[in-house]
């Protein structure tokens, strides 16, 4: 739960689904149509099927990588986020950090970008790089706890916690201690964005 870090998948589409709201790369309207995958030159990134179009709603629904792909990376009108913006919203609901929860061995996960990876890896970064970001994929972990901690201030109107495994301390004497919860952030993002993101996830 806090220990290891592993590929987010598609549980983070959630979050670049705020952030393609957010930064007017979508609207609520807008449709992307997945054929089951974009092909880039010689390269083919995949859908795991066919969803025709997608509203932003559907796509958090169904889970189309394709509308993903278009919303992280640019895909034909879509300009894209690129990484640099999907690391800025993925770090506003937790990702890369810790969450500061009340265990030990908590690891950070990891939001990659350009620089990182010229620096790990000796490489630049690709267009194909931002596609697998946007999936959850390619470089980017998470604890499952930073999943669900993004989630629940997506559900819970923009809050952002550290969670809590002791609620209160009973002492010897019956004396009971309340631990109050603990802020991370607050008011993370318009609460239209999220209550349009809320109703895809539903």
């Amino acid at each position: 739960m806090v220990a290891g870090a592993y590929p987010p998948g598609s549980t983070i589409k959630p979050v670049l689904a705020v952030a393609a709201l957010a930064e007017g790369i979508v609207d609520e309207r807008t449709q992307i149509e997945s054929r089951g995958g974009i092909s880039i030159g010689s390269f083919f990134f995949g859908d795991w099927k066919v969803h025709g179009f997608t509203d932003i709603r559907r796509a958090i629904a169904v889970s189309s990588d394709v509308f993903f792909y278009s919303i992280g990376g640019g895909y034909s009108n879509i300009r894209g986020l690129g990484m640099d913006r999907m690391k800025k919203y993925e770090e506003l609901f937790g990702y890369g950090a810790k969450t500061g929860i009340d265990l030990s061995g908590e690891v950070t996960g990891l939001i990659p970008n350009a620089t990182w990876k010229k620096e790990k890896i000796g490489e630049r970064w690709y267009i194909g790089d931002d596609y697998h970001a946007s999936i959850g994929q390619g470089f980017v972990t998470s604890t499952p706890l930073q999943v669900l901690n993004s989630v629940v201030a997506i559900a819970n109107g923009g809050t952002l916690y550290s969670p809590r495994i002791v609620s209160h301390i009973r002492s010897a004497d019956g004396k009971v201690t309340t631990v109050p919860p603990s802020i991370i952030r607050q008011n993370i993002i318009d609460p239209n964005i999220l209550r349009i993101v809320r109703e895809g996830m539903r």
